[in-house]
């Protein structure tokens, strides 16, 4: 272990046993969602998935997220309707509540605060819950403060685990071993798929048993469903087939998204990267429609969280007169049998 990696490490096991003494528990199920490295392995759509899932099965879902970058303070119901949701709320969360219409996506960096606030308001004239509630825990593998009756890990089928080392030198936010908190592991693993072998039992699956030998090992993807414009109006995947585009984000991992472009898309004739949670001004939008132009293409293409925040630009500028820009929606796809393994075991 590296000196940077051993004085994060100090750092990373002092606050786990300081918010493990206090941690609390909520009175109904609490899964969570989470990962081992930084970026993005696909947690979103993930926790998308799993709510929809609870829904058909008779369950009343609630999504319980920090909501990184949002400035509003203490628990708050995600209101994707606000003049400025994502500079309120982060761009995640408004994305979670827009695709989840009737289920409450909770703002809170105290899940167990952000949990109570939720109970105390389900009878209100916005939430009228009849059935059992069951929480979503956002990104919370390292979220010590609650307890979760389902720990589900997602690694990144595409980089795995980087190079093995903890911050600030490498993605692993807690060392490998750490693994063996998991009840279920899920390899995500965008279009087109990683050459893994279909029965499962790869390296990877080898190491996550030899790790954690009691959880389950599943694999899925991400599936282009549809494109909507910054209008909300929807179009088939099919639109895109035979047309031109550049391709332009703001998330943890890119390259997932440039490849889903081009298994959608006849071309792609450049791309523009920008920071993940990149807050877009008038300027890039320019800058991009200019791009556009000049390379000859017939859309810009972005991802769902990137045309959250586009969306909230348009409606507070009247010079946003950008109509080619559509994004991806995209869908988890996971065996039944993941599904069935998550929610079997929480009642």
């Amino acid at each position: 272990m590296t000196l940077p990696e051993l004085l994060y490490y100090i750092g990373y096991s002092f606050d786990k046993r300081r918010k493990l003494k206090g941690q609390k528990r909520l009175s109904y199920p609490v899964i969570s969602i989470g990962n081992i490295t930084v970026g993005g392995t696909g947690k979103t759509p993930a926790t998308i998935a799993i709510a929809e899932e609870a829904k058909k099965r008779g369950l009343s879902p609630v999504i319980l997220t920090k909501g990184y970058k949002g400035k509003a303070k203490g628990p708050c119901f995600v209101a994707p309707d606000s003049i400025t949701p994502t500079l309120l709320f982060g761009d995640e969360p408004v994305l979670m509540a827009e695709r989840l219409k009737d289920v409450p996506v909770v703002k809170c960096a105290d899940r167990y605060e952000g949990g109570m606030f939720a109970i105390e308001n389900l009878n209100s004239q916005i939430l009228n819950f009849k059935s059992q509630i069951i929480f979503i825990l956002d990104d919370g593998f390292q979220h010590w403060k609650l307890y979760r009756d389902m720990d589900v890990v997602l690694i990144d089928g595409l980089n795995l685990f980087g190079n093995r080392k903890m911050l600030p030198i490498g993605p692993l936010r807690e060392p490998l071993k750490e693994l063996k908190r998991a009840d279920v592991f899920v390899v995500t693993k965008p279009p087109p798929p990683p050459p893994l072998d279909k029965g499962g039992m790869g390296g990877l699956s080898r190491e996550l048993k030899h790790i954690n030998p009691s959880a389950s090992v599943y694999f899925s993807e991400y599936k282009t469903v549809k494109v909507r414009n910054a209008s909300g109006e929807e179009f088939p995947v099919e639109t895109l087939k035979d047309k031109k585009v550049f391709a332009f984000c703001g998330i943890a991992n890119p390259e997932s998204f440039i490849q889903t472009v081009l298994s959608v898309c006849r071309d792609t004739a450049g791309s523009k990267i920008y920071g993940d949670h990149h807050r877009y001004s008038q300027a890039d939008i320019f800058y991009l429609a200019e791009q556009s132009k000049t390379l000859n293409c017939d859309f810009l293409i972005a991802t769902e969280k990137d045309m959250v925040k586009i969306k909230e630009l348009r409606g507070l500028s009247s010079k946003f007169q950008i109509d080619n820009i559509l994004c991806l929606e995209i869908e988890f796809v996971a065996d039944a049998a993941f599904f069935d393994e998550v929610f079997k075991n929480i009642f």
